[in-house]
């Protein structure tokens, strides 16, 4: 198999307060479906993600504060969890900060070459938000 692209797909609980959390990480609307919508596109650059309302995985926000630094905080969400590459982390962190994205993991770098910052998503959908270190000049 030759894959071309990959889109993942997150259960959410509720499509327009989805639209709006992405929208303060910079993703666009791309569409909905249904009315009133069920299912909808984010997208940023060549990236996308579906949204399914109440279908399609599971979902769930934990009691979890932290990811990596705290008990459970690995498997407290029963959420997804994605990696997207950035430029640079520090300047998405401050972002998420200024919009009150509640930020799970400040920006850290870690021993296997890549600084990570992690947010969630009010359906406990977690996204860490990586640079390699590499390209940090």
């Amino acid at each position: 198999m030759h894959c071309q692209a990959i889109t993942p797909v997150l259960n959410i609980s509720d499509m327009e307060q989805s639209f709006q959390w992405f929208a303060q990480l910079g993703w666009n609307k791309s569409w909905d479906w249904g009315d009133p919508p069920s299912f909808g596109c984010v997208g940023s650059g060549e990236c996308e993600i579906f949204l399914c309302l109440n279908g399609q995985g599971g979902r769930g926000r934990g009691v979890n504060t932290g990811t990596f630094h705290g008990q459970d905080g690995e498997t407290a969400d029963k959420g997804v969890w994605l990696t997207l590459w950035v430029e640079d982390v520090d300047q998405v962190y401050q972002s998420c900060r200024d919009k009150s994205i509640e930020v799970m993991l400040e920006p850290e770098d870690m021993p296997w070459g890549v600084r990570e910052l992690h947010v969630r998503h009010p359906d406990g959908h977690v996204f860490r938000i990586s640079q390699g270190l590499d390209s940090m000049c």
